[in-house]
């Protein structure tokens, strides 16, 4: 199920008792409070992805209470990894609390009381958040109530992989980008993230199941490949040891893919060219300054493998799809 609600497709009045409705429904019961009750606005879409939920969320100023006592009476037993999309965030929760910004991580548990607050002055709130069951981690919460309302930079190592992979989801999620078949498999490769992550935090990497470790490696993989495709020297070979794993390992990660580590980096990198070569604004650089751009170093490498790919030359290709208005079209069409 995935569905998106706006307070705003409701009769002003109804909108604040709606919201906390929902949020008792979707996130976890507790006593809301706001200065925008009279007339609030927000959104949030909710997706089931198999074994987690993923929550999105857009809202004004406000504070949420789970006191003891909401704890007693209904508790879903599950962590929630967030991350603070914009403006600032306070949470509260045991013995921690932090005041949050853009782009850091944030743990939470629905079994132990808590209060967050976004801020006043900052501006509307935005929020993605992974439902995680207690159950689906292999970490004792002993260990990881030291990481609760403890803001988490996602901008390096696991953190940074995971945040992409929650932002990117919730994308998809949004657009309407995801068919049936695959929301399982994004629920089961956030959470085997989330686990990456919160292992990495604990030194506790050594408790996840393999295919939860060989499934965070490969996504950290294909992260470091997308952001250094402009550096010529990406090989299957740096990338390996970049990674601290042999190159026999390398091509097992990638074995049940329809493509080679060396065959998706040329994937990725001509994919890039191509959207180059179909944005006005480049059209007058030249066609094998935009191939030298994504690491291409020789002209005639980079046309013969564009013409491979996409069944014209770069050129030709160019003329065609600028031509068109900048939609893509295919080799076909254009040899007609």
């Amino acid at each position: 199920m995935i569905v998106t609600l706006r307070t705003e497709d409701l009769p002003v009045a109804d909108r604040f008792p709606w919201w906390c409705e929902q949020m008792a429904q979707d996130v976890v019961p507790s006593m809301v409070s706001s200065p925008h009750a009279d007339d609030f606005r927000s959104e949030v879409t909710v997706a089931e992805l198999g074994p987690v939920v993923l929550t999105a969320l857009d809202y004004p100023e406000m504070r949420s209470v789970r006191s003891s006592a909401l704890v007693r009476r209904s508790d879903p037993e599950r962590y929630g990894l967030s991350i603070v999309m914009a403006n600032e965030l306070y949470f509260a929760q045991g013995d921690n609390e932090a005041r949050l910004t853009a782009g850091q991580l944030l743990l939470h548990d629905t079994s132990q009381p808590f209060e967050t607050r976004a801020l006043p002055g900052a501006g509307r709130g935005e929020l993605v958040m992974l439902q995680l069951p207690r159950t689906a981690l292999p970490l004792r919460p002993e260990r990881l109530n030291p990481l609760l309302a403890r803001g988490m930079s996602g901008a390096t190592g696991m953190s940074a992989v995971f945040a992409r992979c929650l932002v990117g989801v919730a994308g998809v999620v949004r657009r309407g980008e995801v068919g049936e078949r695959e929301v399982r498999r994004l629920g089961e490769v956030a959470l085997d993230l989330a686990a990456a992550t919160l292992a990495s935090y604990i030194d506790a990497e050594d408790r996840l199941l393999p295919e939860t470790r060989r499934q965070a490696l490969l996504t950290r993989i294909e992260a470091f490949i997308e952001l250094n495709l402009a550096d010529p020297e990406l090989t299957p070979a740096v990338v390996a040891a970049h990674h601290h794993i042999s190159l026999g390992y390398l091509h097992r990660l990638f074995q049940h893919r329809e493509l080679t580590v060396a065959a998706w980096i040329r994937h990725l990198r001509l994919e890039r060219i191509r959207a180059d070569l179909a944005d006005p604004r480049l059209r007058h650089h030249p066609v094998h300054a935009l191939g030298a751009r994504w690491g291409f170093h020789h002209a005639a490498d980079f046309s013969r493998a564009f013409r491979t790919a996409h069944g014209v030359p770069p050129g030709d290709y160019r003329r065609q799809v600028l031509a068109a208005g900048g939609t893509a079209v295919d080799a076909a069409s254009m040899n007609r």
